[in-house]
């Protein structure tokens, strides 16, 4: 392994990037964010018209992006209940089962903020039948946020500022141990992390890339617009996200998975035959993985955008997809030197 991830700094970006709230639409204090550390690294930078950072790694012609994305999957405002609490809708792919009983920032249009919890509406098992735990989780029937906040009714809510289409953050809670992380929102700041340990290498060390090399912060991925407009020169693309472990899945915690095809259209067949060869040569431990039904990258999105681009996709194997996640330091490790050994060679 050439390239060997600083880990340490890795886990210090990635609790950065988890303490700054990123539900995707609300995502300009961690844009702010990212785009200082890549200013201070000395790397030229900018903003996309909708959002998103660009830095440009330099190189020069036929222009490689390497996109891993900022915003978070999340809830929003619906309705303003009788009750005080609030009816609520997914952002992103937010299963009601996954959310509930989750704790959760909720931000108002004026900037205020104010805590709450994902419950149901009868969610005491006390003094509830067992026919209440039978019903299926569903943010139309049967769950709802409750603020705290001494709210009784609609008024009370809508007199703290509180309305429809306010966004609805829930909270990370990271935990490492042993090498494991386990945290919301793996998917993908964990990657968003390793990137910029990538770019602080190769400051550091003043290495140029022969190819142009643009890392791509988007945000909306979550949503499946995240790099739906691409830099003009743009070549290839290479989607850095998770790789979802199951039953029928090669993808492995401890080890890069490079995609064979996702739930939209297999990856570009030569640009993943260049990434296979990479990990072959420096002695990666990898996995090919196809990850189906329900699955996709920023990388799709441009294609399905009208970029003429190959596109391709790498990522640490992860548990608990869109839930509380976990991979390990190896599986970070080895994506990393993936990514840089690919974006170097």
């Amino acid at each position: 392994m050439q390239f060997k991830l600083d880990e340490e700094y890795c886990l210090e970006e990635f609790q950065k990037l988890l303490a700054i709230d990123s539900t995707t639409s609300c995502c300009s204090n961690i844009q702010e964010f990212v785009k200082k550390e890549i200013t201070a690294m000395g790397y030229p930078v900018y903003e996309t018209h909708k959002g998103g950072i660009i830095a440009d790694l330099g190189g020069k012609g036929n222009t490689l992006i390497v996109s891993a994305h900022l915003d978070d999957i999340g809830l929003m405002v619906r309705y303003v209940k009788a009750n005080g609490a609030l009816m609520v809708c997914e952002v992103g792919g937010l299963r009601p089962y996954i959310s509930e009983r989750e704790s959760v920032r909720i931000y108002t249009r004026e900037g205020r903020v104010f805590t709450g919890e994902v419950q149901r509406e009868r969610s005491s098992i006390h003094v509830n039948t067992d026919e209440v735990w039978e019903e299926k989780s569903d943010y139309r029937k049967n769950i709802e946020v409750v603020i705290d906040a001494d709210v009784k009714n609609a008024d009370d809510v809508h007199k703290l500022g509180i309305e429809a289409g306010d966004i609805i953050a829930l909270v990370p809670h990271f935990e490492y141990s042993n090498r494991y992380i386990k945290s919301r929102f793996i998917d993908d700041k964990a990657n968003a992390a390793i990137l910029l340990a990538g770019m602080k290498y190769m400051k550091e060390h003043k290495i140029q890339p022969k190819r142009n090399v643009k890392a791509y912060f988007a945000v909306y991925e979550e949503i499946g617009h995240g790099t739906t407009w691409l830099p003009e020169g743009t070549q290839d693309i290479l989607a850095v996200d998770i790789s979802c472990c199951g039953p029928e899945q090669a993808s492995d915690e401890h080890k890069v998975s490079i995609f064979a095809k996702d739930s939209r259209f297999p990856y570009h067949y030569e640009m993943t035959n260049e990434l296979l060869a990479t990990a072959k040569a420096e002695k990666l431990d990898y996995a090919m993985d196809v990850l189906t039904p329900h699955y996709g990258t920023d990388g799709d999105a441009s294609i399905l955008a009208g970029y003429d681009i190959r596109h391709a996709a790498i990522g640490p194997g992860t548990t608990g997809s869109h839930g509380f996640e976990r991979t390990n330091m190896d599986g970070l490790a080895n994506t990393y030197a993936l990514m840089m050994a690919y974006m170097l060679k």
